[in-house]
């Protein structure tokens, strides 16, 4: 399955959320990603900087917030390699993988619970197969 298939069947198929984005785990590409779903190459780096476990980037996501397409997001959790970012009653689930990292937004309508299941299903697919 090609990456874009990810993001289109299952991340979005899901209908847990609204949009979605594979980029590399170094932070230095985007493999795949939603039509208007743009991460920007300076969130890829903050994105990858916080899921490689930098403290300063942790403290610096929860002080100021985390932008992922443009908008600003604030961080409610991170763990070893998850980031959970709310904004309202939207939000982004980021979860890396050895080589990629998952990006879904999900909205207002959808449980936080269930767009995270969705997320965390994939990445834990993904690295079983050696990604």
């Amino acid at each position: 399955m090609s990456w874009q298939a990810y993001v289109d069947s299952s991340l979005v198929g899901s209908g847990h959320l609204d949009k979605g984005a594979i980029i590399s785990a170094a932070g230095d590409s985007v493999w795949a990603t939603s039509s208007g779903f743009t991460v920007k190459p300076e969130e890829q780096k903050e994105l990858a900087s916080i899921l490689s476990g930098a403290e300063a980037a942790k403290n610096k996501a929860f002080a100021d917030g985390v932008h992922v397409a443009g908008e600003r997001f604030v961080a409610f959790k991170v763990e070893d390699r998850s980031l959970y970012l709310r904004q309202g009653r939207t939000g982004v689930v980021v979860v890396k993988t050895k080589q990629a990292i998952l990006i879904g937004h999900y909205g207002e309508n959808v449980q936080a619970g269930n767009a995270t299941s969705t997320v965390e299903a994939l990445a834990d697919y993904l690295i079983k197969a050696g990604y």
